[in-house]
């Protein structure tokens, strides 16, 4: 019996675009967008007001590998906000803010200041519009925000265009999720 094969591949998801697989609601959904050939659903979420990549599947047996928190899979964002990042901004963004109307404070992360308004953060969780409500709680307003890598996978393609992940790429996200936990512990 052949074993099928999955499809796995990176969108760069312009802004816009909204990451649901429900098309009969949303008219501005990735699944109409990218129009793939098969039935393929996104990898978590990135929001409307967001760019950059998103992985696609046909895989169920990854999906939650790759979200739960718990397994500690990074993600990596470009943000640039409304004014000027200063070093005590770094520090409150790394070491956790509290979303009062999420009821959790943020897991520590890596920020780094790349010029006056930007700044690199990496993940490892994936609370709903995170970035912007943690940038909100530190008074400042996020103008773009991102997505350029999830785990091993960087994006490398033209805004509004998809590929496949690459067999290098595969092995290496198979590697670093065969000990990942599939559900809540």
């Amino acid at each position: 019996m052949n074993a099928k094969k999955r499809t796995y591949i990176a969108f760069n998801k312009p802004i816009g675009i909204v990451c649901t697989t429900d098309t009969g609601v949303e008219k501005n959904n990735i699944i109409d967008y990218i129009n793939y050939p098969i039935r393929i659903f996104p990898i978590g979420r990135l929001d409307k007001d967001s760019e950059g990549l998103i992985l696609l599947t046909d895989d169920g047996d990854i999906v939650n590998k790759i979200l739960r928190a718990s397994n500690n899979h990074e993600k990596e964002y470009i943000v640039r906000v409304d004014k000027p990042i200063s070093q005590t901004f770094v520090q409150r963004m790394s070491t956790g803010i509290p979303l009062e109307e999420l009821g959790k404070t943020t897991k520590s992360c890596v920020v780094e200041k790349i010029s006056t308004f930007e700044f690199k953060i990496i993940l490892t969780q994936g609370l709903n519009r995170q970035i912007r409500r943690m940038c909100e709680y530190l008074n400042y307003d996020v103008q773009s925000l991102k997505r350029t890598r999830i785990m091993n996978i960087h994006q490398k393609c033209d805004i509004g265009t998809y590929r496949n992940l690459t067999n290098e790429e595969l092995k290496t996200l198979n590697e670093t999720l065969k000990d990942s936990k599939k559900t809540i512990e």
